[in-house]
C-alpha cells in the first residue's frame, strides 16, 4: 500500500510539471493528428524564441506602464465656512418677533431688537453739553485776547519806567510797579490759554460723549454678520439680554469645507489648488478644491489638517457629514500585473522576475501602488517589461528560460 501511493504521488508530480512547464509540447501531445489537417493546416507559429538546452519554460506577459493616479485618500466630514453666535452687547428687553431656525437671512438683516430705554435721552443730554461747550471756547478766546492786551500795556509801562528810572525821572517804586503789572499780565494770558484748552477739551469730552450715546442706539439691533442659516431661533420676544447673551446662530453652507487630516507621511503629496473628490455616505459625490493644508501637526494624532471647498448653492450638503475624500495628486508610472506574479529575493525584498532580451530571468524590485480586483499596480519597472507570472519561484537570476508569452492584463 506504501508503495502504490509514493508511485502516485510521483505520477501526480510528474502530471503538474508536463501542465506547467511543458504545456506546448503536452498540448501537441493531446492535439488530434488527421492527415487532412497536416496537408491543409499551416504550422503554428512558435510562441517561444529559441532557447538553450536545459531553459527552463514559465508563462510571461508582455507588460507596459501606464500612468495612474496616486490619489491621497483620507476621511473626515463636511464643515460650514463660518459658523457664528450672534451675541448682544448692551441690555435690553427684545421687542421684535423671533425668526425660526432654518431660516435664510442676509448680511445686516436684524434678528433681534431691543428697547432703547432711556438712551435716546442720552443722547440728547450728550449733544446738549457739546454745545454748551461749544460756546464757551469763543469767551476763552475773548479772555485770552484781553489778557494780551494788558500784557502788552504792562509791557509798554514797564519799557518807559525802567528807561525814565535810567535818567532818574521815575522812581524805584513807579518801576516795582510797572514790573508787577507786567508779571500779572503775563500770568493772565497763561490762564486765558489754559482757559480755552479747557474748553476745547469740554467740546472733545462732549462729542466722544455723543458717539457713544449714538454706538449704543446702534447696538440696539443685532444684525447677522453675513448671508446664512439660521441654526437657532432667535430671541423670544420679551426676553431680556444681558451683554454677551445669545441672540442667534449663524452659519454659513455656500461653500461647504470638507475637513479631514492626512499623515505626514503623505503630506507631502497635498497641494494648494488641488483637486479633490469625495463620496459622502448616502452615496453622494462632490468636487472641490484644496485651500488650505495645516503646517503645523495636531500634537496628539500627529497629522495634518486639509480643507477642501466645495460648492453648494442649493444647500444640499449638511454640516457634520461624513465623508472619504480623494485628493489628486501626480500621475505615477505604474504595471498591472496579477498578484501572483510578485515574489520575494533571498534578501526578502518584494520584487518581480522578468525575461531578459537573452531569454535569461531577472529579478527587480518594485514597490506596490495600489491593490485592486483586476490586479496589483507596481512601480520600479521600465516601460516595457516581460514579467514572469506562472514558474518565477522556480528560477533565479541569469537561469535560460524558455517563456510562453499570455495576453497582458491592461
Amino acid at each position: 500500500m506504501r508503495l502504490f501511493s509514493i508511485l502516485a504521488a510521483i505520477a501526480v508530480s510528474l502530471a503538474i510539471y508536463a501542465f506547467v512547464f511543458e504545456r506546448a509540447w503536452l498540448a501537441g501531445m493531446l492535439r488530434p493528428q488527421t492527415t487532412a489537417q497536416t496537408d491543409t493546416a499551416p504550422a503554428p507559429a512558435p510562441d517561444t524564441a529559441a532557447s538553450e538546452p536545459g531553459a527552463i519554460g514559465v508563462i510571461a506577459m508582455h507588460s507596459r506602464a501606464q500612468d495612474i493616479g496616486s490619489a491621497v485618500v483620507l476621511r473626515g466630514q463636511t464643515q460650514a465656512d463660518r459658523q457664528v453666535e450672534v451675541r448682544a452687547e448692551t441690555s435690553g428687553k427684545v421687542i421684535s418677533a423671533p425668526l425660526r431656525k432654518g431660516s435664510f437671512v442676509s448680511a445686516g438683516q436684524t434678528l433681534c431688537q431691543l428697547a432703547p430705554g432711556t438712551r435716546d435721552a442720552a443722547l440728547a443730554e450728550a449733544e446738549a453739553r457739546r454745545a454748551e461747550a461749544e460756546t464757551r471756547v469763543p469767551e476763552a478766546q475773548a479772555r485770552l485776547a484781553e489778557a494780551e492786551a494788558r500784557l502788552a500795556e504792562a509791557q509798554l509801562n514797564e519799557t518807559a519806567a525802567s528807561t525814565l528810572g535810567q535818567s532818574g525821572f521815575a522812581s524805584d517804586t513807579r518801576i516795582a510797579a510797572t514790573r508787577a503789572a507786567l508779571s500779572a499780565g503775563e500770568a493772565a494770558v497763561q490762564a486765558a490759554k489754559s482757559g480755552l484748552d479747557a474748553a476745547r477739551t469740554g467740546i472733545q469730552g462732549a462729542a466722544a460723549a455723543v458717539a457713544a450715546a449714538k454706538e449704543e442706539l446702534t447696538r440696539l439691533d443685532i444684525t447677522a454678520p453675513f448671508d446664512g442659516l439660521l441654526e437657532t431661533d432667535t430671541a423670544e420676544l420679551g426676553s431680556l439680554l444681558q451683554p454677551g447673551a445669545l441672540c442667534a446662530t449663524v452659519i454659513q453652507l455656500d461653500p461647504i469645507k470638507l475637513v479631514g487630516f492626512i499623515s505626514e507621511a503623505d503630506v507631502g503629496r497635498v497641494e494648494l489648488g488641488a483637486g479633490a473628490q469625495a463620496r459622502l455616505v448616502g452615496g453622494t459625490e462632490v468636487t472641490g478644491t484644496v485651500t488650505f493644508v495645516a503646517r503645523a501637526a495636531d500634537p496628539e494624532t500627529r497629522t495634518f489638517r486639509v480643507e477642501v471647498a466645495v460648492p453648494n448653492a442649493d444647500l444640499s450638503l449638511r454640516d457634520g457629514q461624513t465623508a472619504e475624500i480623494r485628493v489628486a495628486s501626480d500621475g505615477t508610472p505604474a504595471h498591472l500585473l496579477p498578484q501572483s506574479a510578485l515574489t520575494l529575493n533571498d534578501e526578502g525584498t518584494l520584487g518581480v522576475r522578468i525575461v531578459t532580451a537573452e531569454n535569461a530571468a531577472d529579478f527587480v524590485p518594485v514597490t506596490l501602488i495600489r491593490d485592486t480586483p483586476e490586479g496589483v499596480w507596481v512601480a520600479g519597472l521600465p516601460d516595457t517589461a516581460d514579467v514572469i507570472i506562472i514558474g518565477q519561484e522556480y528560477v533565479v537570476a541569469g537561469v535560460p528560460v524558455r517563456a510562453s508569452y499570455e495576453e497582458r492584463l491592461q
